[in-house]
């Protein structure tokens, strides 16, 4: 799939975005575009990312077509946790969300469907570069929506297609919060904003669709980062999102 061309300040560069299937030539892009995904957190990124590259019935990887460099811009897909449980990326990723959600009327609720309702969860993974045209957005989960859909008719056996029955999806992702709503303009105005009235604090959304999930979570817990503080901002966060959705994705 062709996407719209990225335009630049000083005249208009042909850039087309095109959506490819995970491969295993795109590791060390992916990885970085996951790097700081549990934060600080010493854990198994490199199996997390083979996960991910290779499960190619669901998941996308954007790059730019004709780059000589294959560089992905962003990854996304959806990984059935009870499928990956016995991997050690999977355990560590439980075991870090469990450390670090402090609500208790959140955690019960996050141990069931990591564990015992873990077949019914896909954990949603989109990662990007910051400048990705917006206009790919519908497209990019739309693509993704209809995979999953379709692994449910098309794998191979009934066990695989059951594995991407997702009755919910869990996401992890990074906002900013702000405790003080006169901060420099300057340097927020590509950010989404949403009042957080349990706190007093301004939630800042690096992209726009986790404001959509946000608002559609049953339940969700954040968490303040120990990497990429931004000085004009009070706080860096994780925002972990539990959610029901179908499809088709709103513009934005």
């Amino acid at each position: 799939m062709i996407c719209p061309s990225l335009l630049k300040k000083k005249g208009v560069v042909q850039a087309d975005f095109v959506f490819f299937d995970p491969k295993p030539d795109d590791f060390h892009g992916v990885k970085i575009l996951l790097q700081t995904y549990l934060d600080d957190a010493q854990w198994d990124l490199s199996g997390f990312v083979d996960l991910i590259l290779a499960q190619t019935t669901v998941g996308t990887v954007v790059k730019i077509e004709g780059d000589d460099d294959n560089t992905p811009f962003s990854i996304v897909t959806a990984l059935n946790l009870r499928r990956y449980k016995d991997h050690k990326c999977i355990k560590e990723l439980k075991e870090f969300l469990l450390k670090v959600c402090l609500e208790k009327d959140v955690i019960k609720d996050l141990r069931l469907f990591m564990g015992e309702q873990a077949n019914d969860v896909g954990l949603l993974v989109s990662q990007r570069v910051v400048n990705l045209p917006p206009q790919l957005l519908p497209p990019l989960y739309d693509a993704l929506f209809d995979e999953v859909s379709w692994a449910t008719e098309d794998e191979p056996t009934e066990e695989l297609r059951n594995f991407f029955c997702f009755k919910c999806y869990l996401l992890v992702s990074k906002i900013y919060k702000l405790k003080h709503k006169n901060a420099n303009q300057k340097n927020k105005r590509n950010l989404k904003r949403r009042s957080a009235s349990d706190s007093g604090d301004e939630i800042v959304y690096i992209k726009p669709e986790d404001e959509i999930f946000h608002k559609l979570s049953l339940w969700s817990f954040s968490f303040p980062m120990q990497t990429q503080q931004v000085e004009t901002q009070e706080a860096s966060n994780i925002v972990v999102c539990f959610f029901w959705f179908l499809g088709p994705f709103p513009l934005i």
